[in-house]
């Protein structure tokens, strides 16, 4: 399953702290759908994710009735990333 969004970076928890994409709705709804037969714990879903030419696995969280990203420093390094910049991510989960 690939899906294809566009989001926010923002921080959580201050300096220092994770910094996260929010799925939208829709997509999120899609992920519920499919986050029991995906999910290895908790309601994480192991993802591949690709920001620009940055590529790298991950998983997302639920927080709430969405799901959020966590966008590690590496990525927000090399694809020049600040929080509140807009991001479109492509995440490809493995059915």
């Amino acid at each position: 399953m690939e899906l294809e969004f566009s989001g926010k970076i923002w921080l959580w928890g201050g300096k220092g702290s994770w910094f996260f994409v929010t799925v939208p709705d829709a997509q999120s709804r899609d992920l519920k759908a499919i986050a029991s037969s995906v999910t290895y714990g908790w309601g994480n879903i192991p993802v591949q994710v690709q920001i620009g030419s940055t590529t790298w696995k991950t998983s997302l969280f639920p927080q709430h009735e969405l799901y959020v990203l966590p966008v590690k420093a590496s990525v927000r390094k090399a694809e020049n990333l600040q929080e509140n910049d807009d991001v479109t991510v492509r995440l490809n989960i493995q059915l």
